[in-house]
């Protein structure tokens, strides 16, 4: 490449041209290519870019705007993204972020990276947060002190937590039984009204209180919770969650319970208020133990045998006494109400429940024998023996065999009755769906570390 000048003899103007050589194939002969880049100024010597007719470049076009380059990086960071974001698109796909952003609008995204956190974090105290919030992306984005967490619990009110179950549990109502069970958690605080003593299923030896919840058993959410009073047994909260669910606009719901919600008035206040119903019992009741008498030497036959649940299934449809007082007319209403019962006779826990019945009156007789009796067992004694005691011959028994059999031909049996569900079988595999409800209580004690209350604040609480 070489630089050449030419004088236009025409306008006496010397022009520069950048000359570069190369070898034309075609015609096998060096050729060169001239290109314009401007004028020699015989005053400075120095060359003047032109546009190539002869004309100077205007201002702007010798000095063109500069391009945007990349932008300077002033600040990195590195967060972890993929549980956060698994949690965004379940809290979507389940309508629980719109439903908090409706409730709360001012501080759901709070609410939701605090829920984050006790997840993903359940070793760790809250007022870890600020370490975890800047190494994962979250909701709210910016750390939320502990003080600030305290009054974003006590800025919940109950309202705002009614119109939360009621927007949640509309999404399923249709769709789904509901499972409904309570867990008490200890608790050392002196200053909440609520730790009462009562039966704690833990089996420790600490005042509680008792946290009710309702699972949908499809869904597995949650969509209601309850904290109540440690001393208020299982059986009592029936009549105050059909108020409430009457308050949330629940109609059409459908509850499964264990046998700790079974009682008469409960199964008459759940007709009354027209809820299908799912309830485990004790066949020790008369109408399971009338047909557990009727169903006699079948119980083990092959043509009552299910191979998918490895059980002898059994159906009746009987007439549940229903009973109504109505104090506003002075008298009491007294009909029959259809209901579904399920029988299930498993030969394995019939075995296990006989060796236990024969140990326990293999121990009951030996007390009686030496002498040691056991005030906690009077009844049982009173239940299996006669006991004779003469000078001579001192203390003899002989056994109420009838009391035995009695005892003995409920054994092997599991008991469901409904006011919905007549199939048997689908009966049984819509109350084992309550495991969803008992994994519930296992995350909240064991990975979200609540065993003990956390608080003694009422309003935090």
């Amino acid at each position: 490449m070489a630089m050449i000048k030419q004088l236009d003899k025409r306008s006496g103007i010397t022009y520069v041209y950048e000359s570069t050589s190369y070898w034309d194939r075609d015609k096998k002969q060096p050729r060169s290519k001239r290109t314009l880049i401007g004028r020699l100024d015989p005053d400075s010597g120095e060359v003047v870019p032109t546009d190539g007719r002869g004309k100077r470049r205007s201002i702007k076009s010798l000095n063109p705007p500069a391009k945007r380059g990349p932008i300077p990086v002033t600040q990195t960071e590195r967060l972890f993204f993929g549980a956060t974001y698994l949690f965004d698109r379940i809290g979507i796909v389940t309508g629980v972020t719109a439903d908090l952003k409706t409730c709360f609008p001012h501080t759901y995204k709070q609410i939701q990276s605090i829920a984050y956190y006790l997840i993903l974090e359940d070793q760790n105290p809250l007022f870890r947060f600020k370490k975890w919030a800047m190494l994962h992306k979250h909701p709210y984005g910016n750390d939320i002190p502990s003080q600030r967490s305290s009054e974003l619990f006590q800025s919940i009110t109950e309202d705002a937590k009614m119109q939360f179950f009621r927007l949640q549990g509309k999404r399923r109502i249709e769709k789904e039984y509901w499972a409904y069970d309570s867990t008490s958690i200890s608790s050392y605080s002196e200053s909440l009204r609520q730790v009462r003593y009562g039966k704690n299923k833990d089996g420790e030896k600490l005042p509680q209180i008792n946290l009710a919840l309702i699972f949908g058993e499809n869904s597995g959410l949650p969509f209601y919770y309850r904290k109540l009073a440690g001393n208020i047994p299982d059986v009592k909260t029936i009549r105050e969650l059909l108020r409430e669910l009457d308050v949330l606009g629940y109609e059409k719901i459908r509850l499964v319970m264990d046998r700790g919600y079974y009682s008469a008035d409960n199964i008459n206040a759940l007709y009354k208020e027209h809820r299908k119903f799912l309830c485990s019992t004790s066949a020790a009741l008369k109408f399971a133990k009338d047909s557990i008498r009727e169903i006699g030497a079948e119980k083990d036959r092959y043509e009552h045998y299910n191979s998918d649940l490895e059980l002898y299934v059994f159906s009746r449809t009987i007439a549940w006494d229903y009973e109504q007082e109505r104090p506003y007319k002075g008298d009491t209403i007294q009909e029959e109400r259809r209901m579904y019962l399920h029988l299930y006779f498993n030969p394995d826990k019939f075995s296990d429940d006989s060796k236990a019945l024969n140990r326990k009156l293999d121990a009951l007789k030996a007390e009686l024998l030496s002498g040691k009796r056991v005030p906690e067992h009077e009844k049982d004694y009173r239940k299996y023996f006669e006991v004779k005691e003469t000078p001579k011959r001192g203390i003899s028994l002989s056994y109420k065999q009838e009391a035995i059999d009695s005892v003995r031909d409920r054994y092997g049996f599991f008991v469901l009755i409904s006011n919905e569900v007549k199939d048997p079988v689908t009966a049984l595999r819509l109350y084992r769906m309550r495991d969803v409800i008992e994994k519930a209580f296992w995350n909240i004690k064991e990975r979200l570390n609540l065993r003990r209350t956390l608080t003694s604040s009422e309003s935090s609480l």
